[in-house]
């Protein structure tokens, strides 16, 4: 057990009341930041609906791409069948033939890191970890790897936050005409042969299929993965638990996430007028569920700022809630364990030599949840 070096930005208001008036793009926001007020809402899409296309990302989007996102922008009971055309190939994460190229891929990719005098992690090893294992999940060939390694950190802004989607979506609709030429096995020849209600999909809504996949599911993974390594250089205990009891592993991911929680909140929009636990809410304006902040609820969670590998149960929503929780969790999940696994079996100690934390700057609050650079040297097992 150890304590988490990341501040909880939520504590004081969320021991006063479940929910916290703020305001994001000038506009007011109720923020849930209770772990059952936040897991309610996201079960009830009548009252807090996710058909609210560019606005349920916060900050809202619609200035780093053109399509809503499927099938996040959506609600019951549509958001069921769009989510039916992908989960195929989010299922296959939990394949024995998967997790097989899972574990080579961080073998070697730890191996070399363990070899260097240094490496920077988010750069030279979350980003290519990430990026390649992304190719696993969508059934493309490794070497497309090397375009997405070269997005960098987020695939819709760059470090100055000016906007590079349109080169995202320029990329993707290469590859849908490609597919509808050409069709093979891989997730964008599957959105060109796919059915919705009877009908093709739309240009649009493969797109924001394409959408999910990369932004939803590979910056967040990046983020994970370096903030792991940095909790396991910062407690040394933690990786030497793991190493002499290899079972902790299962529920050391579980913890992992909720302490990362790489998702700190996203939008609901309320279709009506709304008392949200006494913040009056306009029909059309949004509220947040602020995953975050529930996964350190001390009414939920004994001790939440300490770290504890063997935390159970451990009812953590870094994966979201209800009919939205997060298609790619076995893909994130499998990367984790795989990750905690190879490096206890090949590094000794880790040790952080320079580190530039990300902050989230809002109106009321400020948080740490990923890094701009972390240099770190790993010094390796005896053989």
């Amino acid at each position: 057990m150890s304590q988490c070096p990341y501040h909880d930005p939520f504590k004081e208001a969320r021991r006063e009341k479940p929910v916290m008036a703020t305001e994001f793009d000038g506009e007011p926001v109720a923020m849930l930041i209770g772990l059952k007020e936040v897991r309610k809402a996201a079960r009830d899409h009548e009252t807090f609906s996710s058909d609210a296309p560019f606005r349920v990302p916060i900050p809202r989007e619609e200035d780093v791409r053109t399509v809503r996102q499927y099938p996040l922008e959506v609600d019951p009971p549509v958001h069921t069948e769009y989510r039916k055309i992908v989960e195929p190939f989010f299922r296959r994460a939990t394949k024995p033939e998967y997790i097989e190229k899972m574990e080579t891929l961080v073998d070697e990719l730890v191996v070399d890191a363990v070899n260097r005098d240094s490496i920077e992690i988010v750069r030279e090893f979350a980003i290519p970890l990430q990026s390649r294992a992304l190719t696993f999940l969508l059934n493309m060939p490794e070497s497309e790897a090397d375009i997405w390694i070269q997005w960098g950190t987020h695939v819709f802004r760059d470090e100055s936050g000016v906007s590079k989607g349109h080169e995202m979506e320029a990329y993707t609709n290469d590859l849908f005409d490609k597919a509808e030429a050409n069709p093979g096995d891989d997730f964008f020849s599957a959105l060109t042969q796919a059915e919705f209600q009877g009908r093709k999909l739309t240009r649009d809504e493969m797109q924001g299929y394409a959408n999910i996949a990369f932004a939803g599911g590979r910056d967040t993974v990046i983020n994970t993965i370096s903030m792991v390594i940095a909790y396991l250089a910062e407690h040394p205990e933690a990786l030497d638990a793991l190493r002499d009891n290899p079972k902790l592993v299962t529920s050391a991911t579980e913890e992992l996430f909720r302490y990362a929680s790489p998702v700190t909140h996203l939008g609901r929009m309320c279709p009506v007028d709304t008392d949200v636990h006494g913040v009056k809410v306009e029909a059309g304006k949004l509220i947040s569920l602020n995953w975050a902040a529930a996964n350190f609820d001390e009414t939920v969670f004994d001790d939440p700022e300490t770290v504890k590998l063997d935390r159970r149960p451990n009812p953590h929503i870094a994966f979201g809630n209800g009919a939205h929780n997060c298609l790619g969790a076995p893909h994130a999940r499998l990367i984790v364990r795989t990750l905690l696994k190879k490096l206890s079996q090949h590094a000794a100690s880790i040790s952080i030599t320079t580190a530039h934390r990300k902050v989230e700057k809002e109106a009321d609050y400020e948080r740490r949840n990923a890094f701009h650079t972390l240099d770190v040297t790993i010094e390796p097992r005896d053989a």
